[in-house]
């Protein structure tokens, strides 16, 4: 009898190590809107750039896949942006703050949706700068999904 108790509370023990830290939680903010797909993609690069940042890469992996031969896949991209003023500013806040950029959006189809999500930065660290921050940064990449959704 002790020696399942001491397994079990062993296992309870274990298991509530493996709890990530709340600040490892990533956020999204995600938008669903019935626009073309093309057009949401489109307006998505004029949001980036009026809001002073810069495409670092875009994957069309839902195209590439359906050129690699599987007919009626759907549409999936991942567009990823940086503004290296802003860059610069978090990291000298906080050089784990990496692990945070560059800036991503996905793209996919669902259920005859267009789905439009971002990673939000984590508000609820140790450092208040650093929180400041990323209230402020999380407004802008709202902003950017909400343009890119809006019908």
């Amino acid at each position: 009898m002790s020696a399942r108790f001491f397994i079990f509370a062993s296992l309870l023990s274990i298991a509530s190590c493996a709890t990530a830290p709340m600040s490892e939680i990533v956020p999204y903010y995600e938008v669903a809107t019935g626009k073309p797909y093309d057009d949401v993609l489109a307006e998505l690069e004029v949001a980036i750039a009026e809001n002073n940042f810069r495409i670092t890469g875009h994957s069309r992996v839902g195209k590439v896949i359906r050129d690699r031969g599987t007919l009626n896949f759907p549409e999936y991209d991942t567009v990823q942006f940086c503004n290296l003023t802003e860059a610069k500013t978090i990291l000298l806040m906080s050089p784990q703050a990496i692990r945070h950029m560059p800036c991503n959006v996905v793209t996919y189809q669902y259920q005859g949706k267009t789905i439009i999500r971002s990673h939000l930065l984590p508000i609820d660290t140790d450092n208040k700068t650093l929180n400041e921050f990323s209230v402020k940064m999380n407004q802008i990449l709202k902003k950017i999904v909400d343009f890119a959704a809006d019908e």
